[in-house]
């Protein structure tokens, strides 16, 4: 990475344009799954805490432990202790249309719900509240989101990363030269892992300045009542017993795998609001 270049991380995606998915069967997920006996989870591979691939190549983090309860509520629902569980990679270009078009039954990764994606797909309770913070060099002389004028940033493509960014180029007239990486970096967590994970992780600091984002929540297709309302009752449990907040300390505020790296991201407030009322609304 140049001195002069800032990498915007963030926590909101964007959805490409996609054609609209049919109408589902009013049985839907739950349906199908009992028919072919397998129940399909979308996983990110880099997503780090919340979805990503441990040195085994297995999907692990705080969204892939939500979506583990999801299934064993699936098989508790339809009688299917041995269930099959296939797990399949998405990416921020695939996850909705893979969703959609039923290739993938929830996706447990970092998709965050906005009213434009809910005209496609469905999502879950509330689970994560993001931010959207810049990352760059120690010794760059950037200390603000000002001293970003007129230098060269990165943003990840296919997130709502690129939106923000532009959007803010444009208005502010910052005269950025935006680049865009391929589906790396897209999160603030995911570039905080970097950090952390680089050989030299003091050389880079993330700045003060935080913008709020839309929120993270599982995905699933459109009109189906019955798997939305499973999902949603099993995470609404996990917050009514205190789980969740356990959940969120062992992959948010302690070592995970693989190198055992520590994010150091307390709870938000605005995640504390929404576990005491868990809510599926989109900010925007």
């Amino acid at each position: 990475m140049r001195s002069k270049l800032g990498a915007v991380a963030a926590t909101c995606l964007l959805v490409g344009s996609f054609a609209p998915a049919k109408a589902q069967d009013p049985e839907g997920t739950l349906k199908k799954v009992k028919e072919t006996g397998t129940f399909t989870v979308g996983h990110r591979d880099s997503s780090i805490p919340l979805s990503y691939l441990d040195d085994k190549l297995r999907p692990v983090g705080f969204s892939i432990e939500l979506c583990r309860r999801v299934v064993e509520a699936v098989k508790a629902k339809l009688g299917m202790p041995d269930l099959t569980v296939a797990y399949t990679p998405v990416t921020s270009a695939t996850r909705i249309p893979l969703v959609a078009n039923g290739t993938v039954d929830i996706e447990c990764g970092s998709t965050a719900n906005m009213s434009s994606r809910q005209k496609q797909v469905a999502f879950s309770y509330t689970f994560f509240v993001p931010q959207f913070k810049w990352i760059t060099r120690a010794g760059s002389g950037i200390s603000s989101a000002d001293d970003l004028r007129s230098k060269t940033v990165a943003v990840t493509a296919g997130t709502n990363t690129a939106l923000f960014v532009n959007k803010m180029n444009n208005e502010e007239q910052r005269g950025l030269t935006v680049m865009s990486g391929k589906d790396h970096a897209e999160s603030f967590l995911l570039v905080a892992g970097f950090r952390v994970n680089a050989k030299n992780p003091a050389g880079f600091k993330l700045l003060d300045k935080a913008y709020p984002s839309d929120p993270y929540a599982l995905m699933m297709r459109k009109d189906d009542a019955p798997f939305k309302g499973l999902v949603d009752e099993m995470l609404a449990r996990l917050m009514r017993s205190g789980e969740f907040e356990k959940l969120y300390a062992q992959w948010f505020e302690s070592p995970i795998p693989p190198r055992g790296i520590n994010i150091e991201l307390p709870m938000s407030d605005a995640l504390k609001r929404d576990i005491m009322e868990p809510n599926d609304r989109p900010n925007s």
